[in-house]
């Protein structure tokens, strides 16, 4: 079947998410290390990701961890200098892909306060035909219902959407519906992927 959308997530496929590293850059590695061993930063971003407040997640965290609470807090402080930099061959393909007029979708999870943060760091994030952003929808992947979801606004049929996404379970999520996917790993890749579809040559997607 003809492809109708392209779907990216953006976390570790358009932009870097590990903050991990970022930390032990700002912190130093041993303290980041305790930090991400003393309480469970994912949760926290889950928690904003899935439609809670950005600042007030952060804060009420931070407080409830007062020997980290400068650490936390640069999560909302510092938010564009831990989610970044860009993957600048994956942002290449998003741009070839419109430029070939192929509808291209966001699907993430991402908080609804520091979404826009990033957008305004990274303009691209700005550059698709649709958003479907986790913290806005208040559904995150991989609920079955936040792909639901997206079928019904695009309107496009489960087995038309091709979704790269760098994590497993919000990948077999999607096969789950029919959506053909991509496990995310690196943008050559995804390229070769957007290739074999016919999306894209290899020339543009270089």
């Amino acid at each position: 079947m003809t492809i109708n959308a392209v779907i990216f997530d953006i976390g570790n496929v358009l932009i870097e998410w590990q903050p991990e590293r970022r930390m032990a850059e700002r912190i130093g590695a041993s303290r980041a290390s305790a930090l991400f061993e003393a309480f469970d930063v994912h949760a926290m971003m889950t928690r904003i990701d899935s439609g809670e407040d950005f600042a007030g997640v952060i804060h009420e965290t931070a407080a409830a961890h007062p020997d980290w609470h400068d650490e936390i807090a640069l999560f909302h402080s510092d938010w564009t200098g831990i989610a970044q930099p860009d993957i600048p061959h994956s942002v290449r393909l998003l741009r070839a892909l419109r430029a070939r007029r192929v509808p291209v979708f966001a699907l993430t999870n991402f908080g609804a306060a520091n979404f826009p943060l990033s957008a305004a760091q990274f303009p691209f994030l700005t550059e698709f035909d649709r958003h479907y952003i986790s913290g806005e929808m208040g559904l995150a992947k991989p609920d079955p219902a936040i792909y639901a979801a997206v079928e019904a606004d695009c309107g496009f049929a489960p087995e038309s959407l091709l979704f790269a996404d760098d994590r497993d379970d919000n990948i077999s999520a999607a096969a789950a519906r029919g959506w053909k996917t991509h496990l995310f790993a690196d943008p050559a890749d995804w390229a070769q992927t957007l290739i074999d579809y016919g999306l894209l040559t290899k020339d543009e997607a270089a």
